[in-house]
């Protein structure tokens, strides 16, 4: 009775087994072989907004107007109006990459919206070194960077289309806007695509 009842277990084992193996393998991140959804944002799409409004700010001149270069920029609020849950790092982490490695641009990790910091450990040691060299040093900016990312969506019959808009702007230690970027992707795509 045993044999009768183990045997169809192994079967059954093998099936699902077989049933669960996937053709999984690695693709260029960003690549043409990535999977391209109409309802969210992919990462081709944070690479390309990336790609474009650190290049146009580099290019626009606004970071060399500082007395002291390279200039600090600190992280202000994005907001997303996608409707999704998305991690704003995605975008501003390339971005901060880009403009560090120019050599124009340092981001604070010590100074944020409110009492957060991005290093605790790192403001924590600011602090100390302020308060032994009597002098204040926490806060002190040229830059934020601040934007939204925004969502459209349209359909006609099976048709979908989606367009992200990424917005950023650069403002002073005075409160004006320096520079502003956009980057806008559309996607679309019918009902029987991957991704509705």
């Amino acid at each position: 009775m045993k044999n009768k009842t183990i045997v169809p277990l192994i079967a059954a084992s093998a099936v699902f087994i077989t049933g669960c193996a996937t053709d999984a393998h690695y693709v260029q991140t960003g690549g043409t072989q990535n999977i391209v959804n109409v309802g969210q944002i992919n990462i081709q799409d944070f690479i390309l907004a990336a790609d474009k409004m650190s290049s146009e700010l580099l290019a626009s001149g606004a970071l060399d107007r500082v007395k002291n270069p390279p200039a600090i920029l600190a992280i202000s609020l994005i907001i997303n109006n996608t409707g999704k849950q998305i991690d704003t790092d995605l975008l501003l982490k390339k971005i901060r990459i880009a403009l560090l490695n120019s050599g124009k641009a340092v981001t604070t990790t010590t100074f944020g919206l409110g009492a957060t910091a991005e290093d605790p450990l790192a403001k924590g040691q600011q602090q100390k070194n302020d308060f032994v060299n009597d002098q204040k040093t926490t806060g002190v900016t040229d830059f934020t960077l601040s934007g939204k990312i925004i969502q459209l969506n349209a359909r006609v019959g099976n048709t979908t289309q989606a367009t992200y808009s990424f917005q950023l702007s650069l403002t002073d230690n005075r409160g004006l806007a320096v520079w502003e970027g956009e980057k806008e992707i559309t996607k679309q795509g019918t009902q029987g695509s991957i991704g509705f």
